[in-house]
């Protein structure tokens, strides 16, 4: 284990042990017998741990579906699906923790501090996968909505993880059928469908301009 990894640990034993953060720097390097420079060379604040902690959680998890050898073979849909089922088995050793830090982070309809970086690796990754399956024809590339195709699955991500710290069931067996029914219906919502030949439809209607159309009768 790292000075960086060591801190993390100690930072999540503390505040699962008291329910809130330590109250300083200074004290709560004393207790690791490290000094307040080691803690600054790592991390800025308490709140840099959390959110270090969430982004490492996201990132390590790309990383390891992407490795997989069967991911390249994967469709769009199958690779963000490969990475939910990925992230929630990535999130049990910590149920805690995060438990406590969604508690802590406070309600709002903007992102919380804690996820921001968070959320920045979720998108890289489902951007990679979503601008690969444009080119496939595999998900619809749909003029001002496609940008926005990655907030949605970040919004299922929020979503599923709320799912999960409630979720009672055996093996959180529920949380893996929303994951699969939420991410379907997504993914179902940005492929072409009826939809686009109707637009399709419009454009070319639209291209006509002026032209009249004589009927045969």
């Amino acid at each position: 284990m790292n000075l960086r990894e060591k801190i993390q640990s100690a930072y999540v034993d503390y505040v699962l042990s008291n329910d809130e953060q330590p109250k300083s720097v200074y004290a709560f390097t004393k207790k690791l017998k490290l000094g307040e420079e080691d803690f600054y060379s790592h991390f800025n604040s308490f709140n840099a741990i959390e959110s270090g902690i969430w982004a490492d959680l996201i990132s390590q998890t790309a990383e390891n579906v992407k490795s997989q050898d069967v991911f390249k073979h994967y469709s769009a849909r199958e690779r963000i699906l490969s990475f939910f089922f990925t992230v929630v088995e990535a999130m049990k050793p910590h149920r805690s923790f995060i438990n406590y830090s969604l508690k802590h982070a406070g309600k709002s309809f903007s992102t919380p501090t804690v996820l921001k970086k968070a959320k920045t690796e979720f998108e890289s990754f489902v951007a990679e996968v979503l601008n690969e399956g444009i080119d496939k024809n595999e998900i619809a590339d749909r003029k001002y909505f496609s940008k926005k195709y990655k907030d949605a699955l970040w919004l299922q991500f929020a979503f599923v993880v709320n799912f999960w710290i409630n979720d009672d069931s055996e093996n959180f067996e529920k949380t893996d059928e929303a994951i699969e029914k939420g991410i379907n219906v997504t993914l179902d919502l940005m492929s072409r469908g009826p939809i686009d030949n109707l637009l399709e439809y419009g454009k070319f209607l639209a291209q006509q301009g002026k032209e009249k159309v004589r009927f045969p009768f």
